[in-house]
């Protein structure tokens, strides 16, 4: 089975992703795609990637929020709009939440979603052969997706060591 994994946010490996390999990527794409990169969405992408966790539009405000500056969540909203379709940060439907991405996808790739009910950490992968099945089962239902992400909840691999070795 050929996969690709990416840690995203929570449980093992300390905080999140690299923020600042994300606004590198970030700044790149949107320079290459004739795209602005405002500082409402660079503080947004900023503070998904340096979370270590998911965090939702309002947490997202929240911290963005002070020093006699207030964002709204409604503007939280439209920047993680811009940058989910962007790929850059990914949404986890089941949370309402939100982790960055420092990587690109294939066109039209299919993401898998594995969480922690544990600990809270969220790996993503890419599997081909779930991708083929996937198109040829919607393809035979006669359905356009408009995005083919699957949350897959459970255990990982360090926490049932950890309650292997209890």
């Amino acid at each position: 089975m050929t996969e690709h994994s990416h840690h995203h946010a929570g449980g093992h490996d300390g905080p999140g992703c690299c923020g600042g390999d994300v606004i590198e990527r970030a700044e790149r794409l949107c320079g290459e795609r004739d795209l602005q990169f405002t500082r409402l969405r660079r503080d947004v992408l900023r503070v998904v990637a340096e979370a270590g966790k998911p965090l939702g539009a309002y947490d997202i405000a929240e911290r963005l929020s002070g020093a006699g500056r207030r964002v709204a969540a409604v503007s939280v909203y439209r920047a993680l709009d811009f940058l989910t379709e962007h790929d850059l940060v990914h949404r986890i439907a089941s949370r309402n939440a939100f982790v960055p991405c420092a990587h690109a996808h294939g066109e039209g790739a299919g993401l898998v979603f594995m969480i922690c009910r544990s600990c809270g950490g969220i790996d993503e992968t890419t599997s081909p052969e779930i991708e083929d099945q996937l198109g040829r089962t919607l393809a035979r239902a006669g359905f356009r997706p408009a995005s083919r992400i699957l949350e897959v909840e459970g255990e990982c691999e360090a926490c049932l060591q950890r309650e292997a070795a209890s």
